[in-house]
């Protein structure tokens, strides 16, 4: 089965909250992102995060962009085309 960029996304920050033990929210605290811009992006809303979000979302776990994307999901998947 196919899943979305978004989804990828989405799980890739639920299961590195949930291996270090933080809520959403401290998250957003640690990224410098507000907490409705990381909400969206968690639940789905935005489809297609940028750059600059993923890069602060990264450097809330105290990864890089790299790191943060490097992961089978990520490397292994074909994303269905979400028409944007």
């Amino acid at each position: 089965m196919r899943v979305t960029y978004a989804e990828v996304i989405q799980n890739r920050i639920l299961f590195l909250c949930e291996k270090r033990k933080i809520s959403i929210n401290k998250l957003a605290t640690m990224s410098g992102l507000t907490q409705s811009t990381l909400d969206s992006v968690v639940r789905g809303v935005t489809k297609n995060p940028t750059l600059r979000t993923l890069h602060k979302v990264a450097t809330g776990f105290s990864l890089t962009v790299s790191e943060f994307l490097d992961f089978p999901e990520m490397n292994e998947e074909l994303f269905e085309d979400s028409g944007e």
